[in-house]
């Protein structure tokens, strides 16, 4: 994992500009949630990435602009992300597009909750969308039984293993390592899109490559790390690094910054406490 790292950070040129290191769009939250699109912003930019927008509705999209002003956020509807909401988020990848960002990419799912229109948005979302793609937590759930709109693009899904099951219809809970890697690169394969399987030795598959991480700590069960990893992976794509590699890149630094903030703290760690050990894993490198 060290060598992918190195090729990612490389020494930035002098003359090194603004916007040089990518637009992530964050897409989600809901009227009940708002914690996730915060993580996934916090941990992008302590990766490197140039600038997050944040697209969600009122509320969150309120909430998480109040947290720091790195985070600009564009409110949509009241409480939930619909399909009348998505020619307002076209228009701005649009605009972005024309604009001075010559690398995008998107994270789509953290907080969007599982409503029938929200579902329905996602999947039409995805069905569409021809940038490089995180899909994390609730965007996955509504991918179930339409796994059609995600074949064969340039997408990264990260499930735990009860999503797995969600997006594929394989139990792999109580299975040995060996049948885990076996079904997660022939899911990737018939899917034609990456995979990150998280658990105690996270799984990566393309379908062809097949990638493990051991980084980590038991003290990771604690809310948000999830979406620090998927705004870690985003970043990265938004970068311009390749998927596969990106998702490889994101798990080790997720896993080994959890494993310094458990060491430090054990049961008090928290999510925040992961995202602040980031620069230093990174600036080791």
């Amino acid at each position: 994992m060290k060598r992918i790292l190195k090729r990612i950070y490389k020494r930035r040129k002098r003359d090194a500009r603004k916007y040089d290191f990518g637009l992530l769009v964050i897409i989600g939250g809901s009227r009940l949630y708002s914690g996730s699109l915060a993580f996934s912003a916090m941990a992008a930019f302590r990766v490197g990435v140039d600038m997050v927008q944040i697209l969600a509705p009122q509320r969150p999209a309120d909430i998480v602009a109040s947290f720091s002003p790195n985070f600009a956020t564009l409110p949509l509807g009241k409480d939930f992300i619909k399909k009348k909401d998505l020619p307002c988020i076209f228009e701005i990848i649009e605009e972005a597009k024309k604009s001075a960002f010559p690398k995008i990419a998107v994270l789509i799912g953290g907080g969007m909750g599982r409503e029938k229109e929200t579902k329905k948005a996602v999947v039409s979302f995805l069905s569409r969308i021809d940038l490089p793609c995180v899909i994390d937590a609730d965007a996955i759930w509504a991918l179930e039984g339409q796994q059609k709109a995600i074949f064969k693009k340039n997408f990264l899904i990260t499930p735990h293993q009860y999503e797995f099951f969600i997006l594929t219809e394989k139990k792999v809970s109580s299975l040995p390592l060996k049948k885990r890697i076996e079904f997660v690169k022939r899911e990737a394969e018939k899917l034609g899109t990456t995979i990150l399987l998280k658990g105690n030795t996270d799984i990566i598959s393309d379908g062809k490559r097949v990638s493990l991480n051991k980084t980590g700590c038991p003290y990771m069960t604690v809310g948000g790390t999830g979406d620090v990893l998927a705004g870690i992976a985003g970043a990265l794509l938004a970068r311009g690094v390749d998927v596969f590699e990106a998702a490889e890149a994101a798990a080790y630094i997720n896993g080994l910054s959890g494993e310094r903030a458990g060491k430090k703290l054990g049961e008090a760690m928290t999510a925040v406490d992961l995202i602040e050990e980031i620069p230093r894993v990174i600036k080791e490198v």
